[in-house]
C-alpha cells in the first residue's frame, strides 16, 4: 500500500478583521472592513458580518461602502497581527518542524511524522485549531489532505471555525467536480481560456492528453496533467523565501502633478521601503514600480541588475522608473519592490506577507 504524506492547511479566519473584533468589542457582530476609508483606498480584509453584504478584500472601500452603507473601516495594524501571527505559529511549532508559512495568517504543516507522535492528521488539525482559540481568542479552519493543493482547497470547504478532510480513495471523485478557477494556478484569464476548450470543471480537464495540454498551456499544461489527477510533489518548505518586499501606497486624492506624486514616493513610500528591506537585511537585483491609474488599469515598470542594486541607487532608479514613459491617468496608487532578493545574513526568513497596503 502506498504511503501518503499528511498535510494540513491552517487558515485564520478572516485573520486582520477578527483581530481587530477581538481587541475591539464595540466591533463584534458587525460589518467591518480593514483599510480604506468611506471614500478612498482598498479593502484589506472584511469580517464575515461585511461578507453577507458582499464586501471582499481587494474591493474598492468606495465600492464596499456602497454594498454596505453601515460599514466600519478601520485603520490595519499591522505589527498586532504579526504578533499574533507568531503565537500561532509556536503552536505549530510544538507539532513539527515542518511549517511552511504562506502569510500571516495562514501556513502547511506536515505532519506525517510529529513530535506528539499523534497518528490521526484530523485530530492534530483538530487540536490546533482548539489550542488556537484558546490562546487567542481566534477562529481557525483547517484542511487535510495528502498533498498542499488538496489541504488549501479543503480548508475552504467548512469556513469559518471548520475543517475537511480529503482521501485518497475521495480525490478523484472531488476534483471531477471541481470547477477549473479552484484548481491551484488557474486564475481567470486561464480558466476563460480553458472555457473556450470546453474545460469548465475537473472532469473536463481530464480529458484532454498531456501533448494537448503543454501544446496549448506550454510547461502550465504539465501541471495542470497533474494537478487534475491529484498529483502535487511540492513539499512543506519551513522557512519560505520570501520573493519580494516592497510597499504601496493608495493616495487620499488622485494625483496627477509629477512633484506631488515624487515627493510621496520620496517622503512616504522608500521610507518605509528601506525600513523593511533593513529588518529583513536583504538586498536583490530587481526594482519595479507599481502604478495603478484612477480608471484601476495597473502597470509595472522594472528594471534588474547582474548585481545587488546598492541602497544609494534605489531612489534614483525608482525616480527613473517613474519618468520612464508619459503618466496616461492620475494616479490611484504607486508602490516599490525588490525582487530577485538575497539575504545578507543568509537565513530564510519566515513567509510572511510584507506587499501590504496602509
Amino acid at each position: 500500500m502506498e504511503n501518503y504524506r499528511k498535510i494540513i492547511h491552517v487558515d485564520m479566519d478572516a485573520f486582520f478583521a477578527s483581530v481587530e473584533q477581538l481587541d475591539h468589542p464595540e466591533f463584534r457582530n458587525k460589518p467591518l472592513a480593514v483599510g480604506g476609508n468611506i471614500e478612498r483606498g482598498v479593502v484589506a480584509a472584511a469580517s464575515y458580518e461585511a461578507r453577507k453584504f458582499g464586501v471582499r478584500s481587494a474591493m474598492s472601500s468606495k465600492l464596499a461602502a456602497i454594498k454596505c452603507p453601515n460599514l466600519i473601516f478601520v485603520k490595519p495594524r499591522f505589527e498586532r497581527y504579526k504578533e499574533i501571527s507568531m503565537e500561532i505559529r509556536k503552536i505549530f511549532l510544538t507539532y513539527t518542524d515542518l511549517v511552511e508559512p504562506l502569510s500571516l495568517d495562514e501556513a502547511f504543516l506536515d505532519v506525517t511524522t510529529n513530535f506528539l507522535e499523534l497518528p490521526s492528521a484530523t485530530l492534530i488539525a483538530k487540536d490546533i485549531r482548539k489550542k488556537i482559540k484558546e490562546q487567542t481568542g481566534l477562529n481557525a479552519s483547517a484542511g487535510i489532505s495528502y498533498n498542499k493543493f488538496l489541504a488549501k482547497i479543503a480548508s475552504d470547504l467548512n469556513k469559518p471555525n471548520g475543517q475537511a478532510v480529503i482521501t485518497p480513495g475521495e480525490a478523484e471523485a472531488f476534483l471531477e467536480k471541481l470547477p477549473i478557477e479552484k484548481f491551484y494556478g488557474i486564475g481567470k484569464v486561464m480558466a476563460k481560456k480553458m472555457n473556450g476548450f470546453g474545460i469548465y470543471n475537473g472532469y473536463d480537464l481530464k480529458q484532454y492528453s498531456l501533448p494537448f495540454l503543454t501544446g496549448r498551456f506550454g510547461k502550465s499544461g504539465l501541471h495542470f496533467y497533474k494537478i487534475v489527477r491529484g498529483i502535487h510533489e511540492s513539499e512543506v518548505k519551513p522557512n519560505r523565501i520570501r520573493k519580494s518586499i516592497g510597499m504601496e501606497r493608495t493616495f487620499d486624492n488622485d494625483l496627477s502633478a509629477m512633484q506631488a506624486i515624487e515627493a510621496s514616493l520620496k517622503e512616504n513610500i522608500l521610507p518605509e521601503f528601506f525600513r523593511r528591506l533593513e529588518k529583513n537585511q536583504a538586498i536583490g537585483r530587481t526594482i519595479t514600480i507599481k502604478i495603478k491609474y484612477n480608471d484601476f488599469s495597473l502597470h509595472t515598470r522594472s528594471k534588474t541588475q547582474i548585481a545587488s542594486i546598492p541602497k544609494e541607487s534605489m531612489e534614483e532608479i525608482a525616480l527613473d522608473l517613474l519618468h520612464q514613459e508619459p503618466l496616461n491617468l492620475p494616479i490611484r496608487l504607486l508602490g516599490v519592490s525588490l525582487s530577485n532578493l538575497i539575504y545578507e545574513d543568509h537565513d530564510k526568513p519566515p513567509g510572511e506577507q510584507l506587499k501590504l497596503d496602509y
